[in-house]
């Protein structure tokens, strides 16, 4: 009796939010897609759409006499790239931009095997503040105390004369390319406040590529004899490259495309960063910023081609 009573109920009719959800069910590729739709055409809308924009503009003309941007396409400005003194610009940069990220290499990755193998607990924890509490504090507040921590009877004056080093500062700041007047004036001061800055973001990746690292291939190598500077060198850092390449991601972009330290710290001369700036705001040439724009693009690119096959997207 029960049952046929069962069998005359009418079955509740699936509504359409009940069939949306059955069909995302079944096809999950359609759900994700459909959760990733929206973050990208924004992405692609936004950010490429106005990258794009820019670059193109890069082939308008700018009048020198009237001060102004006309739609007609040109190449000058991609041609003026290489100029002396447009080259001479990107290479000051990117010169600038690979000795900061082998210095913060070799600075960070102690620090990182430290942290990696040695530190466990509360000991960590204090690390990873230590290493991360400088990029809390305001970057610009941090480009201004250098330039006074380096500047002549700064802190940085008295502490090379008080060890005795005054000649030995005086010699580094006499070669050419590297000193200046003071350290506050120097191309050797304004590497040191790059690497100071962008010297983080190199340590967190190495870290992580050094936790990674089986404790059993290092306690195999010393099995088999291996000495500790050979563990080192064929062990540890082969499988910490990744690691490395990953942090030099962000200290060599980051250098790239700064604006702010070479015209607080240093002598004289444009980056890339700040020759778009005074392009784009001071002389209001924008195909010629956009020109300039398009180069640390492509160096970049090139960078990021070159680490992919170092492993880094896989240390990220």
């Amino acid at each position: 009796m029960q049952l046929s009573l069962n069998a005359q109920l009418p079955r509740p009719t699936a509504g359409p939010l009940h069939r949306l959800a059955n069909l995302l069910y079944r096809k999950p590729n359609l759900y994700l897609a459909m959760l990733l739709l929206p973050p990208l055409l924004w992405f692609g809308a936004i950010y490429f759409g106005s990258l794009l924009t820019l670059l193109w503009q890069g082939l308008y003309t700018f009048d020198d006499f009237s001060m102004t941007v006309t739609p007609e396409l040109t190449l000058a400005n991609l041609k003026a790239l290489f100029n002396p003194a447009n080259y001479d610009i990107i290479l000051r940069t990117l010169s600038m931009a690979v000795a900061v990220s082998l210095a913060s290499a070799m600075l960070a990755f102690p620090i990182a095997y430290y942290m990696a193998r040695f530190t466990t607990g509360k000991t960590k924890a204090f690390f990873y503040i230590a290493v991360m509490m400088p990029m809390w504090a305001s970057y610009i507040v941090k480009a201004y105390a250098w330039t006074l921590l380096l500047a002549k009877g700064g802190v940085a004056q008295w502490f090379v004369d008080q060890l005795g080093l005054a000649p030995v500062l005086q010699f580094i700041l006499g070669i050419p390319g590297v000193g200046g007047s003071t350290l506050s004036t120097s191309h050797l001061g304004r590497f040191l406040v790059f690497v100071y800055i962008w010297l983080p973001f190199m340590i967190l990746p190495i870290q992580a590529a050094l936790e990674r690292l089986p404790p059993s291939l290092l306690q195999a190598s010393a099995d088999l004899g291996a000495k500790p500077w050979q563990t080192f060198v064929q062990v540890i850092l082969p499988l910490s490259i990744p690691g490395i390449a990953a942090g030099s991601i962000f200290t060599f972009s980051l250098t790239l495309g700064d604006f702010i330290v070479p015209q607080l710290v240093g002598p004289p001369g444009f980056f890339i960063g700040s020759m778009v700036y005074v392009q784009q705001g001071a002389i209001g040439n924008m195909p010629m910023a956009a020109a300039f724009t398009l180069v640390p693009i492509v160096l970049i690119a090139i960078y990021l081609a070159i680490v992919k096959r170092l492993g880094a997207f896989d240390a990220l």
